[in-house]
Order: structure tokens, then C-alpha cells, then sequence
């Protein structure tokens, strides 16, 4: 098989980089949302205790860790009912968002729905599949197609824009008389400031039953394990065999110690506190150092990122930061409509995100 999938975007900012790393007192990133923050010890110490056995690991990832993401999306985000078989782990979710319309059975002639405003691998992932890609507009106006797949994306990637019970309710019920499956990206689900998200797992958007819906989870934000590539996907038993079959058949497993990881991860909920409140207070530093600077700040109300413009092309303002040493991503990386905004990423350490405050 062999696409164009163009240039991967983050390449496109090298010229930037290189302003910005050319500041006195050095690069201050906040393009993409890579952790900073140690992993906690008792998951490098999970880590390092599975390392011995020599056998394969199960593409169904343990009883153990399967139970430890039930448990955690109940205590976490009131997920109840969910059954342990409907838990799949993942090598982190960007690989399951890319390859999900393929693993899912569509291909050409297939429509799958993305928000307007999207990480690029939705689109990634329709392209490989060859498939059909429409970016909603929130009115669910599709025509008379009925789509394979739609993805929600509450909190936001790049937006921070959570979606409210009635609007997550409305598109379940939509997705459900149409047969559509519905997969909702919840990466930053733990990330809530000024509103609070809800999982596309939970009662009051699923009803009794979960079909036709799955949640895709990363534990990369909340436990600092993007190194690890640890995430997973749950909901709909009968869409979770689907994709358990044939990620056996392909070999996507994720490695034991890794398993051992997660468990540890997901059973802790003290660390993932911990380490919402970083995020919590260099949020407010770098929130309020923008708008002082004159940005507006759209959105945000949860999420890793900060939603800004300046009410001129993107690049511009990433130009204006770079000559600050403040690398951001444009907002056209994720879609047309955002043309005139910038992510700013809170992954970077309290020193820089002060420097970076500083400069603005």
C-alpha cells in the first residue's frame, strides 16, 4: 500500500525552531505535548518487577490490567457496568487512532466524521484506510451517507473545548440509528479547569448499554508514560473482540513489563493528582502572561493546551513567539478554521514555562 500522506506537519516549524533556539536564554517548547515530569516511582518500579519473564505477552494485555482500567475509569470518571473482556490495551493511542478505520473494516466508498478542529491523525487514519473524510460542523450534517465511523474529541485537541451530557448523548443516539460507530478520544478526560468532561462510557450519554461506542485512552498525559506507549481502548465488547482479533493476527501487543506499567498506573490515583496540579499552576502562569500580552484566549476550559490568537495568521504569531524563543504550533495543523490560532502546549517545567512568561 503506498499513500501520500505529506509532510508530517511538526517538520513544517523547523524554521521557527531555529529562531527560537537562537534566543539567549534558550528554547522554551511548548509545540507539542511531550511530558517533562518524572514517571512516578512506583510505575518504574511496576516496570522493572515484570522484566523478567521471557514468554510472549497476551494481545489482551492481563486480567490484572484490564480490572485496573475498569476500575480506574469507574473511580475516575463514574464508568460503571463496563466489563473487563471490553478493555484493550494499546501501543499508546496514536497508533489505534491511526489504524482504527482499518482495523475497523473501512475503506473506499466509507465516510468517517472528524470535528473541524482535529489531531491530525484522524485524518492520518481515514487516508490509510482509504476512506472518505468530512469534518463536522457540529450540526451533524452529513446528507444522506451514513458514516462508518465519527469521532468526538471532549476535551479538545487543540481547542480544550468539552462537550457537554445533552451534545455527547445527542450524537450517540444520532450514531445508533444509523449504525455509526461512535469513538470518542478522551486523552485528557482527567484535564477538567473550568468545565467538566464527561466519558462517551458514561450512563448518561450511553444509556444502558455500550453499543456501538468505544472510549480510547492514553496514559501518557496523566501518568507521564508516552515513553512507555501506554493507552487503551474500551466499550462495545462485541467492537473490542473485533479488534482483538485481528491485532493478534497482526502482532499488536504490548510489551509485559509495559502491561505491569499500566496496572500500577491505573491502580494510583495519588500521582495522577499530583500531577494534574503541575499542569494546574503552569496553566495559570502562562494563561495569564498571554492575556496580559494581549492574546486572546479561546476555549481551554480543560485540556493540556491553550487556545490563543491574536486575531492574525497563524504564522504570524508563531513567528512573533519564535523571536521571543516561544515555539507553539499553528492552529492549521488541525484544521482550516484554525487559521488564526496557536496551541500552546502546558508540557514544559515550571522554570521554562515562567521563562516563557516572562518574555511575553
Amino acid at each position: 500500500m503506498s499513500r501520500a500522506l505529506g509532510t508530517f506537519p511538526w517538520d513544517s516549524l523547523a524554521d521557527a525552531t531555529a529562531l527560537a533556539r537562537s534566543h539567549p536564554d534558550g528554547l522554551v517548547d511548548l509545540s507539542i505535548g511531550t511530558p517533562v515530569d518524572p514517571v512516578p516511582q512506583l510505575i518504574q518500579d511496576a516496570l522493572a518487577a515484570a522484566a523478567g519473564p521471557p514468554g510472549y505477552p497476551t494481545t489482551h494485555g492481563t486480567p490484572e490490567l484490564r480490572a485496573a482500567a475498569v476500575g480506574a475509569l469507574a473511580r475516575r470518571h463514574d464508568v460503571t457496568g463496563l466489563p473487563t473482556d471490553a478493555v484493550l490495551p494499546t501501543i499508546g493511542s496514536k497508533e489505534l487512532v491511526a489504524w482504527l478505520p482499518t482495523l475497523l473494516g473501512l475503506g473506499a466508498g466509507d465516510l468517517v466524521v472528524i470535528p473541524p478542529l482535529a489531531y491530525p491523525t484522524y485524518e492520518i487514519g481515514v487516508q490509510l484506510a482509504g476512506a472518505e473524510l468530512l469534518r463536522a460542523d457540529g450540526t451533524l450534517a452529513v446528507g444522506p451517507r451514513r458514516p462508518g465511523l465519527l469521532w468526538l474529541n471532549s476535551p479538545s485537541n487543540p481547542t480544550g473545548r468539552v462537550l457537554p451530557v445533552e451534545h455527547l448523548r445527542k450524537v450517540v443516539d444520532w450514531a445508533r440509528e444509523r449504525g455509526t460507530v461512535v469513538v470518542s478520544d478522551e486523552c485528557y478526560l482527567t484535564l477538567g479547569w473550568e468545565a467538566e468532561p464527561v466519558s462517551v462510557l458514561h450512563p448518561a450519554v450511553r444509556g444502558d448499554s455500550f453499543e456501538g461506542v468505544l472510549a480510547v485512552h492514553s496514559l501518557s498525559k496523566s501518568s507521564s508514560l508516552a515513553g512507555y506507549r501506554a493507552g487503551f481502548v474500551a466499550g462495545d465488547p462485541a467492537l473490542v473482540a473485533k479488534l482483538l482479533a485481528i491485532r493478534k493476527h497482526a502482532g499488536m501487543i504490548m510489551p509485559r513489563p509495559v502491561q505491569a506499567a499500566m496496572t500500577a498506573a491505573l491502580s494510583d490515583d495519588e500521582h495522577v493528582a499530583a500531577q494534574r496540579a503541575r499542569f494546574a499552576a503552569r496553566r495559570e502562569v502562562l494563561r495569564t502572561a498571554l492575556v496580559d500580552a494581549g492574546f486572546r484566549i479561546d476555549h481551554s476550559e480543560a485540556g493540556l493546551y491553550l487556545w490563543a490568537t491574536r486575531d492574525e495568521p497563524a504564522w504570524d504569531t508563531v513567528a512573533w513567539l519564535a523571536e521571543r524563543g516561544v515555539l507553539v504550533a499553528p492552529g492549521t495543523f488541525y484544521g482550516p478554521t484554525g487559521e488564526r490560532h496557536v496551541r500552546l502546549a502546558l508540557t514544559a517545567t515550571d522554570e521554562r514555562v515562567a521563562a516563557a512568561a516572562s518574555r511575553l
